[in-house]
C-alpha cells in the first residue's frame, strides 16, 4: 500500500499527504477497485432491464445478514452472500417455470425478504439499529485486507466478462436465438445473477443497501444515453462510474456528507446531463 500513498501526495488535497488520514486514501483505492466491477455488471442490467432486480437482491442480503446476527456470526457476510445467491437462483428459476411476469416475481421475492429481513433482526425485542450500517454504509472504515480482495474480485470479474460476455449478450437480446445456438438460457441468467448478487452482498456495508443499486444502474443508464456501440457503452459507463466514485468521496470529505449517497448524486448529474445531450452523439 505504501505505492498507494506514496502516489497521492502528487494530488493537491491536505489528507494526501504524509503518513496520517490513511482512512481516506484506502477509501479512494476501494472506491477505484469498486466502481469498474459496478460498471461493468450494471451494463448488461439496464441492457436486460433488471433495475428491479438488482435492489431485490440487496434487500436478500439484508436477510442473510439478519440471519447471520441469528446465528451468532460476529461478521454475517458470509451467510448474506449464501443467502443472497440462493435468493436469486430462486428468483431466476420460477420466472423461467411460470408465467407470471419478471417485476411480478421480483415484487414478490423482494417484499418477503425485506420483510423476513425486519421480522428477523427485530425478533423477541432486539434493537434494530445495529444493523443501520449497512443501509447506509461506511466506505472510510475499509481495510487493506479488504482491498486486496476487492483487486482480486475486480480480476475475477474482467475475467468472468472476457469468458461469457458474448454469449451473456445473444441470451440478453434474443433468448430464442440463443436457444437455437445451444447456449441454455436459463444457467447464463443464473450464473450472471448470482455474480451480481455476491457483488452487491459483498460491497454492502461499504456503499449501503440503500444506494447501492444505483451504483449499477446510473453509470450504466448515462453511457447508454451517448454510447454508438457496445465497446462505448462499456468505457463510457466504467468512466462515468470511477469518476461519480472518486469525486463524490473526496467531496463528501470536504462536505461532511455520507459517501455513498455523495457518489450516487453526482452520477445523477451526469446521468440527466447525458440525457439532454444524448441527440448530439446520435
Amino acid at each position: 500500500m505504501a505505492w498507494w500513498y506514496k502516489f497521492l501526495e502528487i494530488f493537491p488535497f491536505e489528507w494526501a499527504y504524509g503518513g496520517h488520514m490513511i482512512f481516506m486514501k484506502n477509501a479512494l483505492l476501494a472506491v477505484l477497485l469498486l466502481t469498474p466491477i459496478f460498471a461493468v455488471l450494471g451494463t448488461m442490467i439496464v441492457n436486460n432491464n433488471m433495475a428491479f432486480f438488482s435492489d431485490a437482491l440487496g434487500h436478500g442480503a439484508f436477510t442473510g445478514v439478519a440471519i447471520g446476527g441469528m446465528a451468532g456470526l460476529v461478521e454475517p457476510v458470509g451467510s448474506a452472500v449464501v443467502f443472497s445467491v440462493l435468493f436469486s437462483f430462486f428468483i431466476a428459476f420460477i420466472k423461467y417455470k411460470s408465467k407470471m411476469s419478471s417485476d411480478t416475481v421480483i415484487g414478490v421475492f423482494s417484499s418477503t425478504a425485506i420483510a423476513l429481513g425486519i421480522f428477523l433482526s427485530t425478533l423477541g425485542g432486539k434493537s434494530f439499529a445495529k444493523l443501520n450500517s449497512y443501509l447506509v454504509g461506511d466506505i472510510l472504515s475499509i481495510t487493506p485486507r479488504e482491498i486486496g480482495f476487492l483487486f482480486i474480485a475486480l480480476l475475477a470479474i474482467l475475467v468472468f466478462w472476457f469468458l461469457v460476455f458474448n454469449r451473456l449478450l445473444i441470451v440478453s437480446v434474443n433468448p430464442s436465438l440463443a436457444g437455437s445456438r445451444g447456449i441454455h438460457t436459463f444457467w447464463y441468467e443464473v450464473i450472471f445473477s448470482c455474480a451480481v448478487a455476491v457483488v452487491v452482498t459483498v460491497s454492502m456495508s461499504w456503499i449501503g443497501l440503500l444506494v447501492i443499486n444505483s451504483f449499477l444502474i446510473l453509470p450504466a443508464a448515462s453511457a447508454r444515453n451517448i454510447a454508438r456501440n457496445q465497446r462505448q457503452y462499456h468505457l463510457f459507463a466504467v468512466l462515468i462510474s470511477v469518476f461519480s466514485g472518486a469525486a463524490g468521496l473526496i467531496l463528501s470529505y470536504y462536505i461532511e456528507t455520507a459517501s455513498g449517497a455523495t457518489i450516487v448524486l453526482i452520477s445523477s448529474v451526469i446521468f440527466f446531463a447525458t440525457y439532454f445531450l444524448r441527440k448530439k452523439f446520435d
